[in-house]
């Protein structure tokens, strides 16, 4: 690789394993942190200025955006092992049809997403429960929220090309960019304006928009890396790419699909029992994320790390990469949890002063406890999994995390054995140890040491 290349392109199979890891994850956890910081801006400034009403709003009504772009974190993360594993096998040839096709399908499944669930916006409310007194405010956040999925998509699908070349520094840089804007805007619009809801969900989108065109443009300056030519013409699918991305990609979209339907079907229920309740599952969620950026990020580095070292033979680091990944999100999770006992007044306090919220919130303490313990377990399976792009047990993990068991516990704790939405609570926090029982196994099983670059599994080189 020359010295041009390096500047996109970075092999993450050579160095100390925590040291890599560490460089690669800690802007991707910048990102994610930011993200982060940035929806949790949207609640605090609504719930602040609008009141419960408003929190429940961007509660829902992120929920339901969260279960609308599975299909772009499936495909694009399989994009990004992929690519990760061509990089690995140095088989740069495969990359320019890959993205491509990457970039076509998913531009194309973006329309008919926002065209489709534009219609269903009501149906979907109706769904979740969402309480009378929050219903046009959710909608107005909902709306525009679909409106901008096309930008959500994009932004997605150009970081996971560049984390599958090792670049984890451009992402950062947009998520960065977005951030601001969106901080900045959501206090004009909501604060400043008082355009409610609607304006919270506009600087979203408005940041989710100069992202992508930020992504757009560091994509085209390194096309000749990529292989990409932006151009029409070189917006098409070529049906061996799709075949390995879909191999990959639709068992992935199914596991965010199944665990965000999930989630939405515990959080419907909970919704069942008032603003309040909503209210406090809404923040719960917000400080859960907390734990998961730092997750997703030590996740989607390790993913791509063991990708490259399966690519490239090097079967030996992918061991390093796991017990490294647990120390990363073991510390940071240790933190949050003391903050969580010990200062639960001030925690929550961020996002509202409403006493009845304050009062519940009490008692979700030990539920964050366990949902930060499941973001640890986690974590390092989903890097093993995905790195070795194994589909049928991405499926299993989706299937049982996201509906038998989230689902089945939650409806056995909080209806058969009548703890409310304490059970729901507590069905949702269980079932995140699901992938990491399902990863253990499969680890020690060592069968992981037999997956190869995914084009050759298929045979599709010849």
């Amino acid at each position: 690789m020359n010295s041009k290349d390096n500047e996109i392109i970075q092999d993450l199979t050579v160095g100390n394993v925590p040291a890599v890891l560490f460089r690669f994850a800690m802007p991707l956890f910048a990102s994610g942190l930011l993200q982060t910081l940035y929806n949790m801006v949207d609640m605090v400034v609504v719930g602040n200025v609008i009141g419960s009403d408003g929190i429940a709003a961007v509660s829902i009504g992120g929920d339901l955006l969260n279960l609308l772009t599975f299909v772009a974190f499936g495909l694009s993360n399989a994009g990004q092992i992929i690519i990760a594993q061509y990089i690995g096998a140095a088989r740069k040839d495969k990359l320019g049809r890959f993205i491509e096709t990457l970039f076509t399908i998913l531009m194309s499944c973006a329309a008919v997403m926002t065209a489709a669930f534009l219609l269903l916006s009501d149906s979907l409310m109706r769904w979740m429960n969402t309480p009378a007194s929050a219903w046009q405010l959710t909608k107005d956040y909902l709306l525009t929220c679909i409106a901008g999925l096309v930008l959500i998509y994009g932004y997605n699908m150009v970081s996971a090309i560049l984390r599958g070349f090792g670049d984890s520094r451009h992402p950062f840089l947009f998520i960065a960019i977005a951030s601001v804007v969106n901080i900045i805007l959501d206090i004009v619009f909501v604060a400043g304006l008082h355009m409610g809801t609607f304006g919270a969900a506009l600087a979203t989108v408005i940041g989710q928009g100069i992202s992508f065109v930020f992504a757009l443009r560091v994509l085209y300056r390194h096309k000749d890396q990529f292989c990409f030519l932006m151009k029409p013409s070189g917006f098409r699918i070529h049906a061996d790419e799709a075949k390995v991305l879909l191999k990959l990609g639709i068992p992935m979209a199914i596991q965010s699909a199944a665990i965000n339907i999930s989630k939405l079907f515990v959080n419907s229920y909970i919704n069942t029992y008032g603003v309040t309740a909503t209210a406090v599952t809404g923040i719960g969620n917000k400080l859960e994320l907390i734990i998961t950026v730092i997750s997703q990020a030590v996740s989607s580095a390790g993913g791509a790390m063991i990708a490259q070292c399966i690519g490239a033979g090097k079967y030996d680091r992918v061991k390093k990469v796991i017990l490294t990944s647990f120390a990363m999100i073991g510390l940071p999770a240790a933190v949050l949890s003391l903050i969580t006992v010990f200062w639960t007044d001030w925690l929550f306090g961020i996002f509202t002063s409403d006493r009845d919220v304050m009062t519940l919130a009490m008692t979700f303490v030990p539920v964050a406890i366990v949902l930060y313990i499941g973001c640890v377990a986690r974590s390092p399976m989903f890097a093993l999994i995905n790195g070795t792009g194994n589909s049928k047990l991405n499926l299993s993990v989706a299937l049982l995390d996201g509906v038998v068991t989230r689902i089945g516990l939650a409806l056995l704790l909080g209806v058969v054995f009548h703890m409310r939405y304490y059970g729901f609570w507590y069905g949702n926090a269980l079932s995140g140890f699901v992938p990491f029982i399902i990863g253990m196994v499969y680890y020690l099983s060592g069968r992981w040491r037999s997956r190869g670059v995914m084009a050759e599994r298929y045979s599709l080189d010849r």
